[in-house]
Parts: structure tokens; C-alpha cells; sequence
């Protein structure tokens, strides 16, 4: 499971304008039509050709829990493509993210201060330059720990150096042990 990259996405499909598909025909139609064709579909979902058909005839109705969540997954990884690139090009120029965690973070700093990691709950709205390289990075197929690399690097900034105007020899943020992870644009 990609905790970041299903985040990120998560928060993107917060913006469609019109839910997707619910019903699995309904589904594996709009999968269908999407990927032009039921072998397609089937490679994707792991399934036989002849159980796509099934499902887009409706004479299937019920799909395994698994199957169902990868019918999900997929349909809305597909849904409204423009509003989704829309939401994701105002987040990278003008909106920013926020991010809502609860993790263990600590941080490396010089002998003397407090760099313990703790269990800390934060709230912090990242300006546009992150939500861009966030979403770049889950573009390029990055792994789900760079990701995190990512927003480390955007609390060590914007949270615990405020821009700059403290902690200045910060070296490293270390993000662990996540509880609780949303993003919203």
C-alpha cells in the first residue's frame, strides 16, 4: 500500500464534480470504454475476459472484495482526467497543499537542542513549489518512501524552520511511525 502517493490522490479526487461509478457494471463499462476493450480490462484486474463481459452484461453483480476495490481503484484513477489535472496544476502554482499528519518526527540538529522524535499531530499548509514536486515525483513512479523524503524536507522548511526564520542548522527531519496522513488541496 502506497500510504503518500493514495493520499495525494485522495485529495486530488476531492475536487471531481460528479461522483464516479459505484455499481461494478457499471464499473467495468466505464473501464471497458476507457482501455477500448474486455481483454484489456481483464489483464488489468487480473480477471478472465469472460467475467468482464459478465459484469459489463450484468449478469455479474457481486465481485470479490479484492476485485472490488481494484475496480475502484482503477475507475477513479481514470475519472474526470481534466479536473484532476486542473486541481493538481492550481495546488503546484497557486493553492499549495495541506498536510495533516500524525507521526513520530524528530529532527538532527547541533548538541544541546531537543531532537528527540516524538508522537507530534500537525496541520501545516505547504506553499505551491511542494504540492509541485509531490505530485512530479508521484508522476515519475517514485517509491512511497521518497515521497516521504518529500514532505520531510517540506515540514523541515516551512515547520520547524518557519521559512528560515529559526532553526537554522536543522539538518535532517526524520517522519516515522505514521498514524494518520491526509492531504487536501
Amino acid at each position: 500500500m502506497s500510504m503518500f502517493g493514495d493520499g495525494l490522490d485522495q485529495a486530488v479526487q476531492k475536487s471531481f464534480t460528479r461522483p464516479a461509478p459505484k455499481s461494478a457494471d457499471r464499473q467495468m463499462r466505464y473501464l471497458v470504454k476507457q482501455l477500448k476493450g474486455t481483454r484489456a480490462v481483464a489483464e488489468l484486474l487480473g480477471i478472465s475476459q469472460r467475467q468482464v463481459e459478465r459484469y459489463v452484461a450484468g449478469r455479474a453483480k457481486k465481485p470479490r472484495p479484492e476485485l472490488a476495490a481494484r475496480m475502484e481503484r482503477e475507475v477513479k484513477a481514470r475519472w474526470q482526467p481534466q479536473i484532476r489535472a486542473k486541481a493538481r496544476q492550481k495546488a503546484a502554482t497557486t493553492g499549495g497543499i495541506v498536510i495533516d499528519t500524525r507521526a513520530r518526527i524528530g529532527y538532527t540538529a547541533p548538541i544541546g537542542s531537543t531532537d528527540e522524535d516524538r508522537l507530534r499531530h500537525l496541520t501545516v499548509a505547504l506553499p505551491p513549489q511542494y504540492a509541485a514536486r509531490l505530485f512530479d515525483a508521484q508522476d515519475q513512479g517514485v517509491t512511497d518512501q521518497r515521497l516521504q523524503e518529500i514532505a520531510a524536507e517540506a515540514l523541515k522548511e516551512v515547520y520547524f524552520q518557519d521559512d528560515g526564520r529559526r532553526a537554522g542548522q536543522l539538518e535532517e527531519v526524520r517522519f516515522t511511525d505514521i498514524e494518520h496522513l491526509e492531504f487536501d488541496l
